[in-house]
């Protein structure tokens, strides 16, 4: 999964972990369920558009999606479905899993039998809760990227540590010397630095890089 661009308001949030697709029916009616995670508001209209076109013959292609960037953007539409029977369920079903940046796409192809209201509530909430199940719900955090370059003397003690305290190592090279890439989460910077200062007797060098969101 892609590293998600900053949003200094959140030290972390859930996502979906991957696009995919799921289908569920309801009294002969079939409804597919297309999920993405998304950074803007942009990528969430082409996913939507993309799967207008790939679902062309479909009764309704429903959608909502929820994306935190500068500000908290909510959309959704019911496709000529009953005012609020498609688009408020798949939206509710967003919110229900806590995740944001993401989009919900429920396509449609009527089976011959009225549902109703609340049977369209039912079938649009259903498949979007499918969905977003079968796409993984994943943690991220808001990380510095850290360069720790150091003697091959205390690496496995600063291996352990980062691993110990549930960080994420991207990257080791062995040169003359070792490099570790690693996220730390932003709030846990200072500490982190003064431990590896610690357990390296100062022997460490210390590149603080970019922040950004990284899986938990």
């Amino acid at each position: 999964m892609g590293l998600l661009p900053v949003n200094t308001l959140l030290q972390e949030y859930l996502t979906v972990s991957k696009e995919t697709s799921s289908e569920i029916e309801e009294k002969k009616s079939k409804f597919i369920a297309s999920v993405k995670p998304v950074l803007k508001e942009e990528e969430a209209l082409e996913f939507i558009n993309a799967i207008k076109t790939r679902y062309w013959n479909a009764t309704h292609n429903v959608y909502a999606y929820i994306i935190q960037g500068s500000s908290l953007v909510q959309r959704f539409s019911d496709d000529g479905e009953p005012s609020g029977t498609a688009g408020v369920p798949v939206l509710e079903a967003i919110k229900r899993t806590g995740v944001i940046n993401a989009v919900v796409v429920v396509t449609r192809y009527f089976g011959g039998i009225k549902l109703g209201a609340s049977g369209l509530v039912r079938a649009y909430g259903k498949s979007a809760l499918t969905g977003l199940e079968k796409s993984g719900i994943v943690k991220m955090r808001l990380c510095t990227e850290y360069g720790i370059k150091l003697d091959y003397s205390s690496l496995g003690k600063v291996q352990s540590f980062i691993s110990d305290m549930g960080y994420n190592i991207i990257d080791i090279s062995y040169t003359h010397e070792v490099e570790i890439r690693a996220y730390i989460p932003e709030i846990k910077s200072s500490d982190f630095e003064k431990s590896i200062i610690n357990l390296t007797n100062a022997k460490v060098s210390l590149i603080r890089g970019s922040s950004l969101y990284a899986p938990a």
